[in-house]
């Protein structure tokens, strides 16, 4: 069974920046489009950044222009550099297959935007 970590949340105020990190237990990139999603309190989970095994990257509009999202291939491991942040990017940050989340999810890491 796949497990992925997910790491590199914390509080930050309203502007700053954070880069999360997710390991994969497997060469995800050869199969799968992988995606980073989030849910906010109350909320359901959203998807907001996808990449491909190519390196061909998609965006939610909420986030588009601040977030980045990238991979290594060679590590296993996916990233999201979260640059201008918002209160409203306070959810909980996990990392999965990028269309339907089809694999077992982690624990997420939490990321508050917060003065």
């Amino acid at each position: 069974q796949v497990q992925l970590v997910e790491s590199g949340g914390g509080l930050v105020q309203p502007g700053g920046s954070l880069r999360l990190s997710c390991t994969f237990s497997a060469r995800l990139f050869r199969i799968y489009v992988m995606g980073w999603y989030r849910q906010a309190p109350g909320k359901q989970r959203e998807l907001v950044a996808t990449i491909t095994g190519g390196g061909n990257t998609n965006y939610a509009d909420s986030v588009k222009g601040r977030f980045t999202i990238s991979g290594d291939n060679a590590k296993n491991m996916m990233y999201l550099q979260m640059n201008s942040l918002k209160s409203e990017d306070t959810a909980v940050y996990y990392c999965n297959e990028g269309t339907k989340g089809l694999l077992s999810w982690g624990q997420g890491t939490q990321v508050t935007v917060s003065s």
